[in-house]
């Protein structure tokens, strides 16, 4: 009784050169770890490019998603299990680069969203207005950063 229980939208969101995508929207509870597939094939169907690297939180790390990026040769921010490889040394400077990029980018654009963007506490009373609620925050989010980008690349 003493914890918080969260309503509502539960959102997976991937991020592309700092614009935000939503993967999966739902109002039934899911665990995004089992999501990361299909993240992957969103970016690469959005981005018409192969995925090489990703950074993502800890709940990513199953052994479905780490055979999955070993088959295809994608590097991770995972931690590694196991026995260390002979290129470990390589491979921790890589993870660190990219859990750190992933903390400062990713929860730093849903804090953004949450302060900013009115998504830290959404006062829709049904889910029709919710998920518009939630879609224009994001939306939004996305307008001003392109914005941003448009015109630091005009003064440059």
């Amino acid at each position: 009784e003493t914890k918080a229980v969260e309503f509502g939208a539960k959102v997976n969101n991937i991020r592309i050169d700092g614009i935000s995508f939503i993967e999966r929207l739902s109002f039934q509870i899911f665990n995004e770890g089992i999501r990361l597939k299909d993240c992957i094939r969103l970016q690469q169907k959005l981005t018409k490019t192969r995925v090489k690297a990703l950074a993502a939180d800890s709940i990513y790390a199953n052994n479905e998603n780490r055979k999955f990026c070993a088959q295809y040769g994608i590097a991770t921010s995972f931690v590694r299990k196991g026995r260390a490889a002979k290129d470990e040394k390589l491979r921790k400077i890589l993870r660190s680069e990219l859990s750190c990029e992933r903390a400062t980018r990713l929860e730093g654009s849903f804090g953004t969203q949450k302060q900013h963007y009115s998504l830290a506490k959404v006062k829709a009373r049904n889910r029709a207005t919710e998920t518009l609620w939630i879609f224009f925050g994001i939306h939004t989010a996305n307008a001003i950063c392109m914005i941003v980008k448009k015109y630091k690349k005009i003064a440059a």
